[in-house]
């Protein structure tokens, strides 16, 4: 089996992530892109989106499986029937500190056509050069303690003193 062949990494990441969450006490959280395939409370929609807690309180009959997200659970004191496609899952992360993964967004047959021909559906990630990436993007709390002074945070040192610019006059 080559790469293009091969199963898709998400549903691995997804179970993968939830054990990491359960394991350390967190609760478990995934963000869904709603379509018609999406089996969910229709009135917790917002803008085509969905957050389900997906911990062992919050569900029951939970199946984590390579093509679908199955479980029940309740909503507004109503029990329910959840199914969602893995394909659907943009996120999943823990509710206490954010951390987790995001995944690329589903591509919409239907938004992604336009007069009846197809168009193209702009990239994931691309560098300087135009080249496009399809990796999984990490979430990070944006509160993060990481140092400043050559830790392994990425991000450049804050500026200290206020946040407005200030403009110095040179003679």
């Amino acid at each position: 089996m080559n790469a293009p062949d091969s199963t898709s990494t998400r549903p691995y990441l997804i179970r993968a992530l939830y054990e990491w969450c359960t394991d350390n006490g967190f609760t478990p959280y995934v963000a869904v892109r709603v379509d018609g395939s999406v089996q969910v409370p229709r009135e917790f929609v917002k803008d085509g989106e969905i957050v389900l807690n997906i911990s062992y309180d919050a569900t029951s009959s939970l199946q984590l499986g390579n093509d679908f997200i199955e479980f029940k659970a309740r909503f507004g004191g109503k029990s329910r029937e959840i199914l969602v496609p893995v394909g659907r899952v943009i996120a999943i992360y823990a509710r206490e500190n954010g951390q987790g993964m995001a995944f690329p967004a589903p591509v919409d047959v239907a938004a992604a056509t336009l007069d009846g021909g197809p168009v193209s559906v702009a990239p994931i990630l691309e560098d300087s050069e135009g080249n496009t990436d399809d990796r999984v993007v990490q979430l990070v709390p944006s509160d993060s303690t990481a140092t400043e002074e050559g830790g392994d945070d990425p991000r450049p040192p804050r500026a200290s003193g206020s946040a407005r610019p200030a403009l110095k006059r040179i003679k």
